[in-house]
């Protein structure tokens, strides 16, 4: 129990397992950073799948027991572990799809939002409790998702949304019956997987870098990653299997 992590085909998974709720310890917090940190060194992997283990809870948040044997003094360097687990899977070096399969609350909400793509079960909530135990954060990720005024509500209020709501504001891209959702997240993720691997990277790459950028900046980066491809023998690779109409065999380079 703890971090699991699995592999099917060109998709790794990372699953969290952490019985009963998946409340997560800071041990936990560095174990799914290091994973999606090494994830681009996994031979022949292109795409990551994260979710939670048993139909519960994606992830409840922080492992409150441990909060309170913490110390005032010792927030900081608690802060620093947690802040570079969500910096790791953000700047993944694969395509990251989060499976939401139950309630992501406080830091598991986070770990959703900073993953690529969302999907999740009918069941699954998304909130930021952590006013209800003299707690604050999770706003600055979240912000990027939601309009101020959810935001807000969401963060002095505690309240989660439920996964209908989350899809209407486009922070979930697919809401399914909680017996489809894995099936539907690993199709999704093998056909993300079969894309050029040099193309995942430097897409990923690409997409990071722009998010914050005026158009006219972001655009120009998009050229030059576009003219780095170019080069590779993977860009006429896929260019000929269009014309052929025909699968394309990848190298790599």
């Amino acid at each position: 129990m703890g971090i699991d992590i699995s592999f099917n085909g060109k998709v790794a998974e990372i699953t969290i397992d952490v019985p009963p709720v998946n409340a997560i310890t800071l041990a936990n917090y560095a174990e799914i950073g290091e994973a999606f940190d090494a994830a681009d060194s996994w031979q022949g992997i292109n795409c990551v799948l994260f979710t939670g283990a048993g139909a519960r809870a994606f992830c409840a948040g922080l492992d409150l027991k441990e909060f309170l044997a913490a110390t005032v003094e010792e927030d900081p360097a608690r802060a620093r572990i947690v802040r570079r687990c969500f910096k790791s899977i953000r700047d993944c070096a694969l395509p990251t799809i989060a499976a939401v399969n139950g309630p992501a609350l406080g830091a598991g909400t986070v770990l959703a939002s900073v993953c690529d793509i969302r999907l999740a079960s009918e069941t699954a909530k998304f909130g930021m409790p952590e006013i209800n135990v003299g707690r604050c954060g999770g706003a600055s990720h979240m912000g990027r998702h939601l309009p101020q005024g959810m935001l807000r509500k969401m963060f002095f209020t505690g309240e989660p949304i439920d996964a209908a709501e989350a899809y209407r504001f486009g922070f979930v891209q697919e809401v399914l019956a909680p017996e489809a959702l894995m099936e539907a997240a690993r199709t999704l993720a093998a056909k993300v997987a079969e894309k050029s691997p040099l193309g995942l990277r430097l897409g990923k790459q690409a997409l990071n870098q722009i998010e914050f950028l005026p158009v006219d900046e972001g655009y120009q980066i998009e050229q030059q990653f576009s003219t780095i491809l170019m080069k590779t023998e993977d860009a006429r690779e896929a260019t000929a299997a269009v014309v052929e109409k025909r699968k394309p065999v990848w190298k790599g380079r």
